[in-house]
Order: C-alpha cells, then structure tokens, then sequence
C-alpha cells in the first residue's frame, strides 16, 4: 500500500497515529518526513465551510506575470489562472482524469479523432455564455509556426480543433496522440473568450473573479457568485510572492499569508514546532538541477558535462538537503513518479571524484561559473555542496548567487551554467517534449537531437507496452549520457499551510495541490 492509502486509513479512524508513524518507517521514510504526512492526512478528514479571505505566497514574481494561459510559466501564473479559468479536463488526485467544462469526451480506435461534449449554463465572468467557438478558438492559439504558447509542442499531434455543434467539438490528429486528454488538463490549457486581447482583465469561467492584478506585485480574487459548479469556499483570495524564503516562511508563522509555496527545506522543522501551521510533502516528479547549454563553452564538452555529473552527491543530497522530502535523480528528468514510463533499467549513476577528476581534466577546463537562485527547494545548497566537491579535486566552480526575481527571464535558457527546476507533467512523453524535444521553447541546455524528436511521436502511437516502454528507456539514456542536465535528485513538493486550511488536492504535478486549490480550499471558523 502507498502513502496515501495509509492517510486516508488514518484519517478514517482504521490506524492511530503510533501505526502510521510505523508504516511510514517500514516504507524507508524518516520520522520527520512521517510526520508532515501524518499533519496533511488529518485536512481529509473535516467538512468544507463557506467564508474567509486567504492570502497566498509564492516564491517567485516579477514583470513577466501574466493572465494569458498560453504564456504562464510559474507557480504564481498558475494559482491565478486557475482561480480565473477552467480546463476542458481535470486532473485531481492520483493523477485521475474528471469531466470540467467538457462534461465527456472520446475517440476513435487509432486516437487520431477526439470529441468533446462542452457543458451547457457555464457562463464568463462579463455573463455571455460558454459556447464552442471559444473552446476551438482558445485551443487553436497553441497551433501553428506563429503560437506564442509555451506548451505549443504537446499540440503538434493536432491538425485542427473544429466546432461541431454550438457544444460540441473535434480536435482532429496529424499523428495518433492517446495523451491528448491529460495534455488538455495542464495549467495552459485554460479556456477563454474567443477574440481577448486584454488578459488583464481576466475573463474566465473560473470560480473566482478577477479584482485586481499588478505584474510583480499581487492579484486580488473574489468568489465567483455566479459559478457553475458547487465552489468555491473561499470569500476572496489575495496571491503575491515573498521570494525570499525565510521570509516567505515567517510571514507564514506570523499568520500574514496562509500558503507559503515551496517552503525551503530548512523551514521544515521550523514550521512543524510552530503553532497553527504544517508542511505539506508530496512526492513527486519535481526536480532541480544544472543546465549546461551545449551549444557554447563549456557545455559544448562532453568530458566537461560528465564530471560535472560525477561529482554530484546524490545520497547526501536526498538525507542532509532535503531531509529525506525527496528521491536520488540520475540525469534525466522522468522519476518512478511516471509509472510505467520510468527506465528503471537505467543503472544509477553514483557519486565517483576520481571519474569527476579524470573527465574534467580531459575536457581542459579548470573553472566554470555557476549561475543560482533559490527557483527550487536546496537549490542554492546543492550549488554549495557541489562546489565544495569540486574544490577537493582542484576544479574551481564560481557560484553567483542571482536574485529570483526575474531569474526564468534573465538568466534561465540564457547562461551557460545555470541552476534549472522543473515541476513534474502530467506524461513523460510531456516532459521530455517541453524540456528536451528539438526546438521546444524551453529546451534549457540547448540539446537537439533527431532521433529524440522521432521517438517523441512514435511513442504517442505506441499501443503494446513493451515497445513503448522500450521507447522511453531508450529516450531517458540518451538524455543520461548525451544531453547538458545534470540531475542529482527529485524534490518533494513542500509548501507550508495554515492548520485552519483544508481541502488542498492531492497532486503531483506541482506546489499547492498542482494549484488546484483555489476551488477546493476552506478555512475552518
């Protein structure tokens, strides 16, 4: 049984608290680690409440904020778009798929054709009504040469959307692609009016209303009165960001925000011996690490990458940074999180000086500079560990600290040696496309390879398991050994909450319940 399974047992009177401390044991977690799980088990338990006002922290903004769903990028986009807008699919708990403005869906037997029945009496928050045509023309923004869409290479399957009925429409397939479904449900994936230009002023469907928004600075929510479904719970919601993270972690303690997004793992135990507040840990496919880019120096070396590599040590990593909230990583980005996707085949790269030494001799450098920001919990640790590993075989790594604010615009995708993180995706076939596939927009090392792109889709179209699975295996060694990452672990999602919180999905996919909070949330009087 998982973790989870044991949460709701004991959420459910089935064990007591000494039980569950030791079934947590007897899966390999920590005392610490068990009893953050065991505070998030006791949220499932209550009834929602209507009323009150949450102000939620971040801990990233700046300029680059946005209310267009195709352009959000960070956890701070993401909690305002889904407080603005909805999905046609949902992804909730365990990663299960539920019916959102698409009431149902299906697809032919090759899955080249997908249908969707739009739900009828949803309106905008300026009162016209959810039609088709919005739908198509929302999904058709992430088509084509010209799409500004973050997300645009997870549609490239998609010849067109077309309207069928007034609701009802069509996406049609160049290439099979049996993930459409959960692809619809990721954070880009919003549905707004045909024919917006002003974002800003955020007209969704969503189930809160859209007040105030100030790039950089915060957005002020209201409930939606008018909402379709039985949410939300909430009055009204307040989301800016404290990017510095001891600071994000008092303001918590201090009752000033009641979501504290990726608490650093430093504050941990902090927040447990506070009163009236607790960490949540979600284990997921989250994952910090360096991106060497390989086409300038000195990322362009093979025996350079390599031992930045060999140097990395993972175990420790995972014990004394972050405190057990986490998994060893092994250079490529899809964890046993995936499921069925992941390689566990793979042989585990280790911590090896001496291989670190000979590789980095070979490659001629001595000294590198290594861009960092606090973008992922240890993140600034690791660069310091890995640092201080370099120095004992005579390598010289300059750390610069850089400030978070702006850092995804100014430093990330741009210098040669730059901290990168990664929220988990829905598929690993999504991951290694946004990260890795030839030409995607955020394809952090500047890694570019043909045969990668053609598995990419072949494994869409892929119906026996074994070869798919074979698919992946031979798509994660290539990025293993050949691609710039370097990625010693995968991070738990941590975020720290009010006692008084409740109703945080259980999600993955990211920080606060992959954002999905918004609609669920309630605040015990």
């Amino acid at each position: 049984m998982g973790i989870k399974v044991f949460q709701g047992m004991y959420r459910d009177g089935k064990i007591n608290r000494r039980e569950f401390m030791a079934a947590m044991g007897a899966l390999g977690l920590s005392a610490a680690a068990s009893g953050v799980l065991l505070k998030s088990g006791k949220a499932l338990a209550a009834t929602p409440q209507k009323g009150g006002v949450i102000r939620m922290a971040s801990d990233i903004h700046g300029p680059d904020d946005t209310m267009d769903p195709i352009a959000q990028t960070s956890t701070i986009d993401y909690a305002r778009g889904r407080a603005t807008y909805n999905n046609l699919i949902q992804i909730l708990d365990d990663m299960s798929l539920h019916p959102e403005l698409a009431e149902e869906w299906s697809s032919n037997s090759t899955a080249t054709e997908f249908t969707f029945k739009i739900r009828k009496g949803v309106h905008f928050h300026d009162g016209s009504p959810l039609t088709a045509d919005d739908v198509v023309w929302s999904l058709n923004r992430h088509l084509g040469k010209k799409s500004t869409s973050v997300v645009k290479l997870l549609m490239e399957s998609v010849s067109e959307w077309k309207k069928i009925d007034s609701h009802t429409v069509k996406a049609v397939l160049g290439t099979p692609n049996a993930d459409l479904p959960i692809i619809l449900g990721i954070y880009q994936m919003k549905i707004a009016k045909k024919g917006t230009t002003d974002f800003k002023k955020g007209n969704g469907t969503g189930p809160f209303v859209l007040k105030s928004f100030e790039p950089g600075v915060k957005s002020v929510h209201v409930r939606n009165e008018n909402y379709w479904r039985e949410g939300p719970y909430l009055d009204a919601l307040e989301i800016t960001a404290i990017t510095d993270p001891i600071a994000r972690t008092n303001a918590l303690i201090a009752g000033d925000v009641q979501i504290a997004a990726r608490v650093d793992n430093k504050s941990i135990r902090l927040i447990n011996q506070a009163a009236g507040v607790h960490v949540i840990s979600e284990p997921s496919g989250q994952f910090g690490g360096v991106a060497c880019l390989k086409d300038t120096p000195p990322g362009e070396n093979y025996d350079f990458v390599m031992g930045m590599r060999y140097i990395q040590d993972r175990e420790r990593i995972v014990r004394s940074i972050l405190k057990g909230h986490g998994q060893v990583g092994n250079d490529q980005p899809i964890s046993s999180a995936y499921g069925k996707d992941y390689c566990s085949e793979l042989p585990q790269r280790g911590y090896d000086p001496d291989k670190a030494k000979w590789h980095l001799k070979k490659s001629g450098y001595s000294s590198a500079e290594l861009f960092v920001a606090p973008v992922v919990s240890g993140s600034e640790d690791m660069a310091i560990m890995m640092q201080a590993n370099l120095k004992k075989i005579g390598f010289d790594l300059k750390v610069k600290k850089v400030p978070v604010d702006g850092y995804w615009g100014a430093v990330w995708l741009k210098e040669p040696l730059n901290i990168t993180g990664w929220n988990m995706r829905p598929t690993a076939n999504s991951m290694l496309a946004l990260q890795l596939g030839p030409g995607a927009p955020w394809n952090d090392t500047h890694w570019h390879n043909k045969r990668f792109g053609e598995l990419l889709k072949l494994s869409l179209a892929e119906t026996n398991p074994d070869k798919r699975h074979a698919m992946y295996c031979e798509m994660q060694t290539m990025v293993h050994n050949e691609s710039g990452l370097v990625i010693p672990c995968f991070v738990n999602n941590l975020d720290g909450v009010s006692d008084k919180l409740h109703g945080i999905p259980n999600q993955p996919l990211g920080p606060v319940g992959a954002s999905e909070w918004p609609e669920f949330a309630w605040l015990e009087s």
